[in-house]
């Protein structure tokens, strides 16, 4: 026989051979079974079995499909991850008429109610801070292990409490079984005193206890523009002008990052019932939640800053956040650049 013959011939599987092939396939792909049960049934050596399975993938016997659920963009969401050293990095797609009415659409905090589902085990103190995704998150919470839940900053108005944090944090410990730790009372204070005495009330210091004990954070990111962070429309014009002379380019948690991830006008946090940024850095898993174009640039800030270990995100803020400048320090690394 010719080199050439020889070669189609080997390349043709007669009716046999592709019978046992798609059998041996089905075992080892659909049941499980390793190489070695499948060769001790056919009695041949598992060398043997491993060059079918192979040979299955090369003829199209065998199509291995990787899916993930439709508004899940997985290759987005790993490139992210990689770039910024996160743990985990989710990037959901951006529904069309969200960019403009709504940042973070409601989609964002459904997928990190799963995540949140999967990150935190029972025994944990689960930290949750203000910010309209995590109330989207908590409403969206169907499933959670026995855990402690405690609010890490204060509300955006007093009167909203029940309808915002509040009720975020009552959620959760719904969900989970666990015992609830609330702040009733505003994120900004008019002066460091006031927010001083406020630390100090019996049920705002209980909550408190628990900022060190925290193991799973969630928390959200507003750029320094109206309507996309809180602090900034709870200040006044004279204030928001001062930080903006700073060069604040994004705030979560009432901490306030410059573009390159710095801390700047670290003063406003006197005034403020939050956790502190060293106690962030300090917590094993921080899950920040923020999409859309016009948060993309205060997303890279916080990311840059090393506070946050993963993200949800969604496609029009990955897109920036892929090309943002100077590729970022691992956050995993949790460099504390600015002295925190």
């Amino acid at each position: 026989m010719s080199g050439m013959s020889a070669g189609r011939s080997a390349m043709r599987m007669g009716p046999a051979e592709l019978v046992q092939a798609a059998a041996m396939a089905r075992r080892f792909y659909l049941e499980g079974k390793s190489k070695i049960q499948i060769a001790e049934e056919f009695g041949v050596s598992r060398f043997k079995v491993a060059r079918v399975l192979e040979t299955a993938l090369e003829r199209d016997l065998v199509r291995i499909e990787i899916r993930v659920p439709a508004e899940l963009d997985a290759e987005r969401s790993d490139a992210l991850r990689a770039r910024y050293g996160l743990r985990h990095a989710v990037v959901v797609e951006s529904p069309a008429e969200a960019e403009e009415t709504s940042p973070d659409p409601e989609n964002l905090g459904e997928v990190a109610a799963d995540l949140l589902g999967e990150l935190v085990n029972e025994g944990d103190v689960l930290g949750l801070a203000w910010g309209r995704s995590t109330i989207h998150m908590a409403a969206a919470l169907d499933r959670l292990p026995p855990c402690t839940v405690v609010q890490l900053t204060g509300v955006y108005d007093a009167g909203t409490a029940e309808r915002g944090s509040v009720e975020a944090v009552r959620r959760a410990a719904q969900v989970s079984g666990g015992d609830a730790h609330p702040i009733y009372a505003p994120m900004l204070l008019p002066d460091a005193a006031t927010a001083q005495a406020l630390r100090h009330q019996t049920g705002i210091a209980r909550a408190f206890e628990y900022f060190d004990k925290v193991t799973v954070a969630c928390v959200s990111i507003g750029s320094w523009e109206p309507g996309i962070s809180t602090v900034h429309d709870m200040l006044s014009d004279e204030e928001r002008g001062h930080y903006a002379s700073l060069g604040v380019a994004a705030e979560m948690s009432a901490h306030l990052f410059d573009a390159e991830g710095r801390r700047v006008g670290r003063d406003l946090g006197e005034r403020c019932i939050t956790v502190k940024a060293d106690q962030l850095r300090r917590v094993p898993e921080v899950v920040a939640i923020a999409g859309g174009q016009r948060k993309a640039a205060a997303i890279d800030a916080v990311l840059r800053s090393g506070l946050v270990t993963s993200l949800v995100t969604d496609t029009a803020a990955a897109d920036y956040l892929m090309t943002a400048g100077t590729t970022p320090k691992p956050a995993l690394n949790r460099a504390d650049p600015d002295g925190l």
